[in-house]
This record gives structure tokens, sequence and C-alpha cells, in this order.
């Protein structure tokens, strides 16, 4: 192996060490293509693909679903040949927590500045990377030279960036209303409307002492990144819920509850399934999940 491979290959046990999962990417940027066995998706797709599928392939097949932050997983032999041939480390965003805002050109940059909230932001060879806390639904063309590439997507890592990383606002997540072209990434569900004070007229508690609670719950459930998310998801609802037994109500629970079955969906739990886990942990609180 190069230098430069090596190079590669560091920065992504690096990249993995923080909990950002990650994958190979070609010379040309894209990811490694399927090996015969993947092929045409003929084993049935990664199990945290839109539609759980059965593929148990040790490749880096499915480009953003294969991205791992397993280090046995980045250096093993079946993943060698892909670093060898590897030009750069991608990393999948959504996995990771957060929302990139693809900025392909100069044009889309100035918009970017005179709209978006300030937040991190990453210089790419021909425009910026601006980088938020959470995720959404991933979207090319929201608006020209703009994607969105955060859930079921991938992004090329290029640095820290700088700046202060904020939390999605409704400027971002809005972008989503425009028409997407035929033919663009929109293959998740819209995301679950953001926990607040507007929903939780009743609550006792601080925005801010409900937000940081809910924000450190799920970055439990996304760490468990291989099992176990949704137990965490069961016991993050349970222990959320208690906090607002003494309360008057309404808390917005329900939003609530809805932030952390996303949170479980992201790293490979079955939407019903996290639901459940979720509806387990309020009922064990002694508190009923409002409808939704």
């Amino acid at each position: 192996m190069t230098e430069p491979q090596r190079g590669v290959l560091g920065m992504a046990l690096e990249l993995a060490a923080l909990g950002v999962p990650v994958l190979p990417l070609r010379r040309g940027k894209g990811p490694v293509g399927n090996c015969a066995d993947c092929a045409e998706n003929a084993c049935g797709g990664r199990p945290n693909m839109k539609i759980p599928g059965t593929c148990l392939c040790p490749r880096p097949c499915h480009a953003w679903a294969a991205a791992t932050t397993s280090a046995d997983v980045v250096t093993s032999a079946a993943w060698a040949t892909a670093w060898r041939t590897a030009g750069s480390v991608a990393y999948h965003p959504g996995g990771a927590g957060v929302t990139v805002v693809d900025l392909d050109n100069a044009e889309a940059v100035a918009w970017a500045r005179s709209t978006l909230p300030v937040t991190r932001t990453v210089a790419t060879t021909r425009g910026e990377h601006w980088i938020y806390m959470g995720t959404m639904q991933s979207a090319n063309g929201v608006r020209p030279g703009v994607d969105i590439k955060s859930r079921m997507s991938y992004a090329r890592w290029l640095g820290r960036g700088e700046g202060q990383m904020i939390r999605l606002s409704e400027t971002v997540t809005s972008l989503l209303r425009y028409e997407v072209p035929a033919g663009a990434v929109a293959s998740s569900p819209v995301p679950p409307a953001p926990w607040s004070r507007a929903v939780a007229t009743g609550c006792r508690h601080t925005e801010r002492y409900v937000r940081t609670g809910l924000d450190k719950g799920i970055a439990m459930v996304t760490s468990h990144h291989e099992q176990g998310a949704a137990s965490q998801a069961f016991g993050v609802a349970r222990f959320l819920a208690s906090r607002h037994k003494e309360c008057p109500g309404p808390c917005g629970l329900e939003a609530l509850g809805r932030e952390i079955v996303a949170a479980a969906v992201r790293v490979g739990v079955p939407e019903p399934y996290a639901a459940r886990a979720v509806e387990r942990g309020f009922a064990e609180a002694g508190v009923q999940m409002p409808a939704t």
C-alpha cells in the first residue's frame, strides 16, 4: 500500500473511532461498485437500507449503506482491495447525526450566505459543504447547485471545516418543499417535526432542559450502529417520559417519541419495531404515548 493510500485508510480509522461511519471512494469520487454477488441488488440490499434486505457481504457494497464505524471491518481483508484503489474517504452523514448542504458552485454559496443560518462550513473543489446537527431526507437539486446529503446518502470527507455547527432549522428542512427534478434522490420519509415549545405549552421544563436531554438520548441511540439501538430507544423514552410525570401538560411527548424513533431508524432499526420500543418505554414510565 502506497503512502497516500495509507493516509486514506488512516483517516478512515480516525473518523470511525469518532463514531463517523466511513466508506472508501474510488479516485473518481464514486463509491466502490457492488461485487458479483451483490450486482443488481441480487442479495436484497443491506439491512439498513430503505427496504430491509438480507445482504451479509463483507465487502463495501451498496455505497452509503456499507459505511461503518468498526475498525475491524475497515481493516478487514474484504475491504483491503477497495483501500488499495481508494482516492478518498466518504462518510454517511445521517449515520453521524448530521446533514450536509452541498453547495456546488459560487452562485449556490452566495445564495446560502444570504439565506441559510450560519453553521460549520467545509471548502470543496467547486463550492462548500454547510454542516448542521440533525438529519433529514436526502435530495438532489433542491435549488440550482444545491443538494441535501443526510439519510441514505454519502459525502466526501474534506476536513473538519470552520465555524460552530448548529442544529437544523426550518429554513433548511423547508428546502425539500421545492420540486425535486426527475431522477433526484428522495428515498426516505419526511423527517419528523422536532420538539419545540409550540407543542409543549403545559411543560414545566425549559426548552433548553428538554432539548439537551433529548439530544443526549438520541446520541446514545445512534451510537449503537451494530445492535442494541432499539433497547437504547426504550431506555431513553422511559427516562425522558419519567421527567414529565409531574407536568400539567401537554408536553409534546409525541414529538419527543418521533425523534427517538427516527434516531433508531437511522441506525437500522425497522420503524415499527422502533415505535413499539418507544411506546413500551413511555408505558414503563407510566405515561401513555399520545396519538400521532
